[in-house]
């Protein structure tokens, strides 16, 4: 005699549990890609958005982003001088001096002497014409075009309107109008760094200290250190190279009877600090000053011709070695960094392109990337891990095994 389907202990049936699980699996599912939906949609709205504010903000925004990346760099220093038993307040004010001291020395051996070239390019444009006369004779064309520039510049000079524009007349007068704005600015970034290296080591362990876990203590100060570590040793490592590089540019320049060869390594070394860009800009600016010192038109181009050869050695050869694999960024991402942070703040966000991105990088793969394309085209949601930590695949209500041989009917 058949019997007919018996019920478990609860008094459900087979059937209606397994309805119950599969109902429930496709609603957590979708429930996830909705979240993950929602949170998508939050992180490209906030994502478009931030660039427009820190440029409508630089003012505020980008000397505090400044700071907290020179006191990132200075936490090395600053450690040291903790560990030898000297208060954090008065290792934070030394660190500031030292940062001050090195800033000054920069400024005074390349901007004093740059205001001097700047007030003599315009009484050495003929002898730069004169020098690329030989040179020009080649391009006939392009020398006509270029006179009849010049000409024309010439004409429109005695007109009216260019003689109501009014331009500061040298670089005295630009750094007199926007000092004030400058020196508040310096001072507000001076003031950061300051405390922020204060209370840096209280700052680091009472994060550390009100995690809930063991595990989430040890991961928080473990980025803090990879931070720490990646941007110190980066900034520390392209400091050097460039400060060297520099004094062998001085040092050649001085050999060949160059003008001020210290101001020319110190540009050497700034304009090194940017990839790609900041090369170009030296050849370019050595190129000038050799035709504005040297009336030969190829002694002139030795100074740019030298420093593009030790940059492709320097490049190439010893920063590779010196900095290594572990801080090796794809070059795409440093032109999109450089684009980016240049265009909302300008030289200065290109100086700090590539520290920013470190710091972004290092953070991003101590929490973990979303998984944008297997939300778009596989899993469904922004972790990408779900099945495989879990080895299931989501349930959408059909049932896979049907159709394969061995499964069930």
């Amino acid at each position: 005699m058949k019997q007919g389907p018996t019920a478990d202990k609860e008094g459900v049936l087979p059937s209606e549990t397994e309805g119950d699980h599969g109902e429930s699996a496709v609603t957590a599912y979708r429930r996830d890609r909705l979240l993950a939906s929602l949170t998508l949609i939050a992180g490209a709205g906030l994502t478009l958005a931030v660039p427009f504010a820190l440029r409508a903000g630089a003012e505020f925004f980008l000397p505090v982003t400044a700071a907290l990346v020179i006191a990132i760099a200075l936490v090395p220093i600053l450690e040291w001088l903790e560990r030898r038993r000297v208060p954090s307040g008065l290792s934070a004010l030394l660190c500031i001096i030292l940062f001050i001291t090195a800033a000054n020395v920069a400024v005074a051996s390349i901007v004093l002497p740059a205001t001097d070239w700047f007030r003599l390019l315009p009484e050495r444009i003929p002898r730069i014409r004169e020098t690329l006369g030989p040179i020009l004779e080649v391009y006939a064309d392009l020398e006509r075009f270029i006179d009849g520039i010049v000409h024309e510049f010439g004409a429109s000079s005695e007109s009216p309107r260019t003689v109501a524009v009014e331009t500061p007349n040298s670089m005295v007068d630009i750094i007199a109008s926007s000092a004030p704005h400058a020196a508040i600015q310096i001072f507000f970034a001076m003031l950061v760094i300051f405390f922020f290296l204060a209370g840096w080591t209280r700052m680091r362990r009472a994060t550390i200290t009100t995690r809930t876990s063991f595990d989430g203590a040890m991961t928080t100060a473990r980025v803090i250190q990879q931070v720490v570590d990646a941007t110190s040793t980066y900034l520390g490592t392209i400091t050097m190279v460039n400060v060297a590089m520099g004094l062998v540019v001085a040092l050649f320049l001085y050999a060949i009877d160059m003008p001020t060869p210290l101001m020319w390594g110190g540009i050497v070394a700034v304009l090194n600090y940017i990839p790609y860009l900041g090369p170009i800009a030296s050849v370019l600016l050595l190129a000038l000053g050799g035709l504005m010192a040297f009336p030969d038109p190829w002694y002139a181009m030795l100074p740019a011709l030298s420093f593009a050869a030790l940059h492709l050695v320097e490049a190439n050869v010893i920063t590779p070695a010196l900095v290594g694999r572990r801080l090796t960024i794809n070059p795409l991402l440093i032109l999109v960094a450089l684009s980016f942070w240049a265009w909302v703040w300008g030289t200065t966000g290109a100086l700090l392109a590539v520290p920013l991105l470190i710091i972004m990088k290092t953070i991003l793969d101590a929490a973990g990337r979303p998984d944008i394309a297997g939300f778009l085209f596989e899993d469904g949601t922004l972790t990408g891990h779900h099945h495989e930590e879990t080895g299931e695949e989501p349930d959408t209500g059909t049932d896979k095994g049907a159709d394969k041989p061995g499964g069930p009917p």
